[in-house]
């Protein structure tokens, strides 16, 4: 299972069996908090099935996403390797798998193997400038622009439409992009009745170039 990991692909068998000493699987149900946002994170997570989403929210229950994760991803890194020890609440949208890594393997990793943490620097790099990217959308964009972005940035290439497969309500698109429902709802609708976009059972589909502007 740990060579299935990414990071983990190209450690030699006597350092997999050296992680595995220190790791654990874990399955939680649908719709389970793992993280809250005030806990201290001592393992690294890697998703081995299922999907979660990353969150923020204030007093009054108002909520932002902050991202979602998928099978092949982890969370927790920066916990581990620098002072911060706290990150986003974890929800789960399905039952998912994770195998969690400890702090105490992941010290090992990293002051043992000079390649693996040149990797992870690699993967670190990229992640910041995905967030340094949406906070600019979130900027300089208005809703109906970060609208589009999302939609393009989830959608793939099928029989020479763009698909969005996954199940995305508009509350879910609201609380990505940090805009009301409601001015979602308006925007999608509107897609809709120009021919953009339609939805297909539960996927969305992007029919033709969307406009650059509303």
């Amino acid at each position: 299972m740990l060579n299935s990991i990414p990071l983990f692909s190209k450690l030699a068998p006597d350092e997999l069996c050296e992680i595995e000493q220190y790791s654990c699987v874990r399955t939680f149900p649908k719709n389970t908090i793992i993280i809250s946002e005030d806990d201290q994170i001592n393992s690294l997570y890697f998703i081995i099935s299922g999907k979660v989403k990353l969150f923020m929210s204030d007093c009054s229950g108002k909520e932002v996403v902050i991202n979602y994760l998928k099978e092949g991803d982890y969370l927790g890194e920066l916990a581990l390797i620098g002072e911060c020890t706290r990150m986003p609440s974890v929800m789960t949208m399905s039952q998912c798998t994770f195998l969690l890594v400890s702090k105490k393997a992941f010290n090992i990793i990293l002051n043992g193997i000079p390649d693996y943490a040149i990797n992870l620097i690699r993967e670190l790099s990229q992640r910041v400038c995905s967030l340094t990217e949406n906070v600019k959308s979130l900027a300089l964009l208005d809703v109906y622009g970060r609208v589009t972005k999302t939609l393009l940035s989830l959608a793939i290439p099928q029989d020479g439409k763009l698909i969005i497969e996954e199940r995305l309500t508009k509350q879910d698109l609201a609380n990505r992009i940090g805009a009301s429902r409601e001015m979602v709802s308006k925007i999608m609708k509107d897609l809709d009745t120009g021919g953009y976009i339609s939805f297909q059972k539960r996927q969305i589909v992007i029919n033709t170039q969307l406009p650059s502007q509303y």
